[in-house]
């Protein structure tokens, strides 16, 4: 497939020029930012419960690294690609700039369902593909993390197979780990909390009051959603919808968040979960609540569903959930967008306080994490937020620009080699 061809890149890229274009930003430095520096496309063969051999195709691209090592998720999807990998690890060379990280943005992942493989395929499928890519990751070169489909044991595999290959322990050479082999407190909720976190800055820049009267609803019940979801609760917000692939539940007094946490660890659908209205996604995007935060996956909301949006907040839990058109129709209607490489930034941050743990074998309590998590995100939705008054464009411009600040600097100080 084309590098060019995901909607997702496509989308990237009329971003990248926007914001590039509202700053000035240096024309060739704008040329490099448009290609990744590293694209690695492999074959993935495992042999299946049944005996017969079954060939999956796995990616690792790495877009940026001059402000240090690769960083990004590995996504076992069934909509995998190069273009939307490609795309990824665009987003997240921008999204550790902008929250001043000294990493670069990376991304992998296998075209796969992963649960219609047992266990033990999904174990051989981690461990061939970290075969296939280990010569380009690493502690000091690129880092992955879990994504949609992976998880802690998905890391555990791939740390132990890394490790394997070298002779030795690297427990560095991803994060998102598992406690137990060197993983770091409030790492599995981080993404989540971190939404949670965007959700209260931006009510406090709108004179909103996050807690009783406020009403969320989440697109996505994963990862993301769920975290998000708990933490809203718990500061009182009536959580009204949530979903997953089998469709969205609906109750107007709140849904039961941690009755449906349970049912959905059963590895059950919430379209079956009792008590609740069943509704479509499409109603859930839809419906006049307070807060909107799609959490699922990217292209959720484009030119054609945008203009239901009721929501005054929209947060992007996800990578791209809103389209350049959707963004566009959302913002001129007045409601407050809180960009994706701000908002699910969380995630990144703590895989870097994992990481840098790591290195030195000293490990921090929950409560620092947390408190360092809110002031890097505090300080990076505030110079986001002064950055959108500055030049007066949308919050998602706004991230661009302050991301492409960064990069600018480090890039013209490194200079280009050869020269």
């Amino acid at each position: 497939m084309s590098l060019f061809e995901s909607p997702l890149y496509k989308d990237s890229l009329k971003l990248l020029e926007d914001a590039g274009s509202v700053m000035g930003l240096d024309p060739n430095i704008l040329e490099r930012l448009k290609y990744p520096k590293r694209a690695l496309q492999v074959a993935v063969p495992i042999r299946l419960d049944d005996g017969t051999v079954k060939t999956f195709q796995g990616y690792r691209v790495q877009h940026n690294m001059t402000l240090g090592p690769g960083k990004g998720g590995i996504r076992f999807h069934p909509k995998v690609d190069l273009s939307e990998t490609a795309a990824l690890a665009m987003l997240m060379t921008f999204k550790c700039a902008l929250v001043g990280l000294p990493l670069g943005g990376a991304k992998g992942g296998i075209c796969v369902d992963p649960n219609e493989l047992s266990r033990q395929e999904l174990q051989s499928l981690t461990r061939r593909y970290t075969t296939e890519i280990n010569m380009i990751v690493g502690p000091s070169i690129d880092i992955p993390a879990p994504d949609i489909g992976t998880d802690g044991q998905t890391m555990a595999w791939f740390m132990d197979t890394y490790s394997q290959l070298k002779g030795y322990t690297v427990p560095g050479v991803v994060t998102g780990k598992p406690i137990t082999i060197g993983g770091s407190l409030g790492r599995a909720e981080a993404t989540g909390k971190g939404v949670a976190y965007c959700v209260n800055f931006a009510a406090e820049k709108l004179g909103m009051k996050v807690g009783k009267g406020m009403t969320v609803a989440i697109h996505g019940f994963g990862k993301v959603g769920i975290p998000a979801a708990q933490d809203l609760r718990d500061q009182g917000c009536t959580i009204v919808a949530v979903s997953d692939v089998s469709g969205a539940i609906y109750s107007k007094d709140g849904i039961d968040v941690d009755k449906a946490v349970e049912w959905v660890n059963q590895r059950k659908f919430l379209k079956d979960l009792p008590g609740v209205e069943l509704i479509s996604n499409e109603d859930l995007l839809a419906l006049d609540v307070d807060v909107l935060i799609p959490a699922a996956i990217d292209g959720v909301l484009t030119k054609k569903n945008a203009d239901n949006v009721k929501a005054k907040i929209i947060a992007e839990g996800a990578n791209g959930p809103l389209t350049k058109d959707a963004i566009d129709i959302i913002t001129a209607k007045g409601s407050f967008l809180i960009p994706d490489i701000l908002c699910n930034a969380g995630g990144v941050i703590v895989s870097y306080f994992e990481w840098v743990q790591g290195l030195q074998n000293f490990f921090w309590g929950l409560d620092e994490i947390n408190a360092k998590l809110h002031s890097i995100l505090k300080d990076a939705f505030d110079n986001v937020y002064e950055c959108s008054l500055e030049y007066k464009v949308d919050m998602k411009k706004a991230a661009f620009i302050r991301a492409f600040r960064r990069l600018e600097r480090a890039m013209r100080l490194r200079g280009l080699f050869p020269s």
